[in-house]
């Protein structure tokens, strides 16, 4: 199948490269490499054997997109391209709806030009909002929070709309909820621009002596140690999961929406005591005030996932610790070695 990857250059996009590969698959990827690297194509590359087009596309340039649609003629979307950190949405909100919101209505645009009818959209478990039961279903009402979190629920919408108005076309949003770790071979991660808005990367980064200490926001939640928990999902069974609901997606229509987790939650204290055994370096703490709009817990129920792509996790909490801290240490700069 010929499939075109929008933010193909992207922590999450560049370990689905690899799956689809894997699953022989042709691909072209496009990526305005605002927050991803031409670097990690080159490693993909590497890992894969495979030579892999990635255009310097905006997914808001309609003719710039429109012209890589002619040009390749993908069967099918697996939509990762947007903006992603919960804070910079509240101060920036604007280009999270610009670019998350309007770019995914110029990708189907594009798509439907060229007669592309199968989407996978990677959404966020963010759309839930704050918890009201646990584990969280897909029926669970969905009230986000901030920008981002609105943004991804704007574009399942969006989705929605578009699969009713059209005879034979099918989306699939994965929700997902904090994907960590790295690739086996230690040659592509997750590398932040700036401070690192995620746990895992943190953690890594004073493990190797970037940073001082982690700020460890709130103890004083109703969970087993005060602090908050997580449903953290390896990014290499994120990837695979994107392989099954893209077979999902062109055998099926109409939209559909489904969590992709572990079904297990890990705690901010715990995801350290696991990241020190792995890499036998101790990190370095201390407590904060809560920070606005963080939720006490989140855990998937993913028996959707289990049951209508034939796709569980595989890999546990030591395994995304070890493959973090074998990509950190081996990659102390990221990808500007």
């Amino acid at each position: 199948m010929k499939v075109l990857v929008t933010g193909a250059a992207g922590y999450i996009g560049s370990h689905t490269l690899i799956e689809l590969f894997k699953a022989q698959h042709e691909v072209c990827g496009v990526d305005n490499f605002c927050n991803g690297s031409a670097e990690a194509i080159a490693r993909v590359s590497e890992i894969t054997g495979e030579d892999i087009t990635v255009r310097d596309v905006d997914i808001r340039d309609e003719q710039g997109l429109g012209a890589v649609f002619e040009e390749f003629k993908p069967d099918a979307v697996i939509h990762f391209a947007g903006l992603k950190a919960v804070g910079e949405s509240n101060e920036i909100p604007l280009e999270y709806y610009d670019n998350n919101v309007n770019g995914s209505v110029t990708l189907l645009k594009c798509m439907e030009a060229a007669e592309c009818k199968h989407i996978v959209f990677s959404s966020s478990a963010t759309v839930y909002g704050d918890s009201q039961y646990l584990p969280i279903d897909e029926a669970h009402d969905c009230a986000p929070i901030n920008p981002y979190g609105r943004s991804k629920f704007y574009v399942e919408n969006l989705l929605r709309d578009w699969a009713l108005a059209n005879e034979n076309v099918s989306s699939v949003a994965l929700r997902y909820f904090n994907p960590v770790g790295a690739h086996k071979s230690g040659r592509i991660g997750e590398d932040p621009v700036g401070t690192p808005n995620n746990l895992l990367p943190f953690i890594s980064q004073v493990a190797i002596g970037q940073r001082e200490k982690l700020l460890v926001f709130g103890n004083d939640y109703e969970t087993r140690d005060g602090t908050g928990l997580r449903d953290f999902i390896h990014v290499v069974d994120l990837a695979k999961a994107h392989v099954k609901a893209l077979e999902y997606a062109c055998r099926t229509t109409g939209a559909d929406e489904i969590n992709i987790g572990t079904g297990q939650g890990a705690t901010v204290l715990e995801l350290i005591t696991a990241f020190e055994e792995v890499s036998g370096k101790p990190i370095a703490y201390e407590f904060a005030p809560r920070r606005l709009g963080d939720i006490a817990e989140s855990v998937a129920d993913v028996g959707r996932a289990r049951q209508i792509l034939n796709w569980t996790a595989k890999l546990g909490l030591k395994d995304m610790c070890a493959s973090a801290w074998g990509w950190q240490s081996a990659n102390p700069r990221g990808y500007d070695e």
